[in-house]
């Protein structure tokens, strides 16, 4: 193994506890709507996300090359450099997790790099087009292209569907959805699992300990997709809860449409390098299943907080890790204030959790105070929309209190509870 000093040491740990936080915190990504239509019980499907995610760290690097040679000029970076970014990432991943939001642990750390960049060596620090093409196109395109494609999936899954019977259907979808729950899972290994080997190999870049142009060796990707598998295993219930249940309320058709879709977005984007947001694709195509079914509803109050937790991810976490930076100037005394600050953080923000739990005992509960009104466009929809089982052409299927449920406006403020935190 490389030769590792007692600091580089320290920001190893400290990006697989980032590994960790991000394992948990995207949980839902993968199993959130596999967990809601009852698909697969809620510690079975963390326990497939968790080994999918080990094995798929082990399928690509383009990521982490994109991560440790790409985002910031690797010469006169620092292992303090690091360490103060990955204070921003973790921090903004905890935050995020307590209140239930789904946001970027991707843009999370990559903001924390650039920060921490700009405050140690200056704007020169960060490579612009490689930030603009591989970071932040992606970050708007990803919601958008899956949301669309999850949409078109979902008219299309429910026009055959209607050809069959309504239980036959949601039956043989609810086991499709455990495949492409478990592609999802393999997609995140590939792509997120690599960031923080990205992170590591950066790390030993700087500390002197492998060749400015190496990839990252062996024990980084083992620990990396260990690391982001235990912390899937855990899984990130408040998170879950929000994307299952918070933004639109699934069946296992749209699930299917949704996972399917998300999961090709992200595959594809791992292998041309593209640091993707796992977050943003499947969050986008969770709404985009919601908009593709009649009667759909997207909580719009839901997805507007969970839009703006996006847009602050990047300065959020840039302006924390360089704060960080600047008081690790100070030598070890600042290095050391930086640990117990982020040790007394993480601790803080876990004791706040457990004042209201939330596991895989009660994730697809929803609080009776947490009713949220419907927007005059989801409203205006449900009122005329068909249900789906009399839209089928030629049928004569029954009406059932599920469909009427779907169409009646005050039915949906009552079945409409905003994500629970």
């Amino acid at each position: 193994m490389e030769h590792i000093t007692l600091l580089l040491g320290i920001v190893i740990i400290t990006a697989l506890v980032f590994d960790f936080t991000n394992g948990f915190h995207d949980t839902a990504n993968a199993m959130a709507t596999t967990i809601s239509t009852g698909a697969l019980k809620p510690k079975t499907a963390v326990a497939m996300s968790a080994v999918l995610n080990l094995v798929g760290a082990f399928l690509s690097v383009e990521v982490a090359k994109t991560i440790s040679k790409g985002l910031v000029n690797e010469e006169g970076i620092q292992p303090e450099v690091i360490f103060a970014a990955l204070v921003g990432a973790i921090l903004w991943n905890l935050l995020t997790w307590l209140v239930g939001l789904p946001s970027s642990s991707s843009h999370a750390l990559m903001g924390g790099l650039i920060g921490a960049a700009v405050a140690s060596a200056g704007l020169g620090a960060v490579n612009g087009d490689t930030l603009v093409t591989k970071v932040l196109i992606p970050a708007i395109a990803a919601p958008l292209v899956a949301g669309a494609a999850a949409m078109l999936a979902t008219k299309v899954t429910y026009k055959f569907g209607n050809k069959v019977g309504e239980k036959t259907s949601a039956k043989g979808y609810r086991a499709g959805q455990i495949a492409s729950a478990g592609l999802v899972s393999l997609a995140h290994g590939t792509n997120d699992a690599q960031k923080t080997m990205g992170i590591i190999t950066l790390a030993l870049i700087a500390g002197g300990a492998i060749a400015p142009d190496a990839n990252p060796p062996v024990w980084v990707i083992l620990s990396a997709g260990l690391a982001i598998a235990l912390g899937t295993y855990l899984g990130g219930w408040r998170i879950i809860r929000t994307m299952g249940k918070g933004l639109t309320d699934l069946q296992p058709q749209q699930g299917f449409a949704a996972q399917t879709s998300a999961a090709t977005v992200i595959l594809a984007s791992s292998n041309l390098g593209f640091s993707l947001s796992t977050t943003h694709s499947c969050s986008g195509a969770v709404m985009g299943a919601g908009l593709g079914r009649k009667g759909g509803v997207v909580r719009w109050s839901t997805a507007t907080r969970m839009f703006i937790a996006w847009g602050l991810t990047l300065p959020a976490a840039a302006l924390v890790s360089a704060g960080a930076e600047l008081v690790m100037r100070t030598g070890d005394v600042g290095i050391a204030a930086v640990t117990v600050f982020l040790v007394g953080s993480c601790l803080a923000i876990w004791l706040v959790s457990r004042r209201q739990v939330v596991d895989h005992h009660n994730v697809n509960d929803v609080p009776a105070d947490g009713g949220e009104e419907p927007g005059v466009v989801t409203t205006a929809i449900a009122a005329v929309t068909v249900p789906p089982t009399v839209a089928a052409a030629g049928t004569t299927a029954a009406v059932t209190d599920e469909d009427l449920k779907a169409t009646i406006p005050a039915s949906t403020a009552s079945a409409a509870p905003a994500a629970a935190v």
